[in-house]
């Protein structure tokens, strides 16, 4: 994140979530959603590019969705006002969200098994399925969003649970 970003009100006040697969969320699913919004609430650093390098003045509330096969970035003030819209394409996140789903179901069925090892190993590569997510993401909104890497494993997360079908 620029300097000029890293402002205290440069940040999230809160995320909202849009979409007919959140009412479908599994436990493990609806856990990593809970986590990743929890963890954007204690700390996060967010900010709209819509000036170029100089963001408005925060904090921020995000709404995030998929809409036509599109990432959707509703930014807006704490008072609703619209500040700004950014879209993503979805294609250079499918792999790595089928990779996310596919790693939620084996820590499901290790879990249940009570594989302990089988858990670790589930994790670890969990963490770097984030790793990978958030620099993806921090990469295609350079210029239009700025974030710390932390937030952006966090939204990396919360778009793996958007896309889930159920």
């Amino acid at each position: 994140m620029t300097a000029t970003a890293a402002r205290a009100d440069h940040r999230l006040a809160r995320v909202e979530l849009t979409g007919e697969a959140l009412t479908r969320l599994s436990p493990l699913l609806e856990a990593d959603r809970a986590q990743a919004v929890a963890d954007l609430a204690a700390e996060n650093q967010f900010a709209p590019l819509i000036l170029g390098d100089v963001p408005p003045a925060g904090p921020f509330v995000l709404h995030l969705a998929i809409q036509d096969g599109r990432l959707a970035f509703d930014i807006r003030d704490a008072a609703g006002t619209a500040i700004a819209g950014v879209g993503l394409a979805l294609g250079p996140f499918r792999a790595l969200m089928k990779d996310y789903e596919l790693l939620v179901e084996s820590y499901g069925l290790a879990v249940a098994e009570g594989r302990e090892a089988r858990i670790q190993a589930i994790d670890m590569g969990r963490r770097g399925l984030h790793d990978e997510g958030a620099r993806l993401l921090i990469a295609r909104l350079a210029g239009k969003i700025a974030m710390d890497f932390a937030t952006a494993r966090r939204l990396f997360t919360l778009v793996c649970v958007l896309h889930q079908r159920g």
